[in-house]
């Protein structure tokens, strides 16, 4: 019976662990910016709307193949950026920013629109538009091979 009750709990830890995987772990922006302080990573900035049929596309498609999700998890610290809140306000570089000015700020004018940041949080360029997993990755290994740790 402790064997039965073991083997549950190592299966129950191994499927927690694997879901977790499964998901891209979104930050906002202000955590983004805290932690490539400690551990520099590139930033990857996904700019929607929540009436954007291309960003909900993203999200369902793109966003949930598994090789998209290890390579975003691994290289980048992903972030979620409504280009329409106005709510939440955050301070960068001094300023007060809410999602939307922040937006405005980085010049986004289309959705979806994936902006990378490097680790020193200096915008290098922009990939407006819907992009299926292959050929986002190779987009996202492209600048990593460019601009990335070397």
């Amino acid at each position: 019976m402790k064997k039965f009750f073991l083997l549950v709990a190592v299966l129950t830890l191994n499927y927690q662990f694997t879901f977790a995987q499964d998901k891209i772990n979104w930050l906002t922006f202000d955590q983004a910016a805290n932690m490539t302080q400690d551990n520099p990573k590139m930033i990857l900035v996904d700019v929607y709307t929540d009436w954007c049929g291309w960003c909900k596309k993203m999200d369902k498609e793109t966003f949930t193949d598994p090789k998209v999700v290890a390579y975003i998890n691994e290289n980048f610290y992903p972030v979620k950026m409504n280009a329409e809140n106005t709510k939440k306000t955050f301070e960068f570089r001094g300023k007060e920013y809410t999602e939307a000015t922040m937006a405005k700020a980085m010049r986004v004018s289309s959705y979806p629109n994936f902006v990378i940041m490097d680790a020193a949080m200096e915008n290098i360029t922009q990939m407006p538009g819907y992009r299926q997993p292959d050929p986002f990755l190779e987009g996202l290994s492209s600048l990593m091979d460019k601009f990335g740790k070397k």
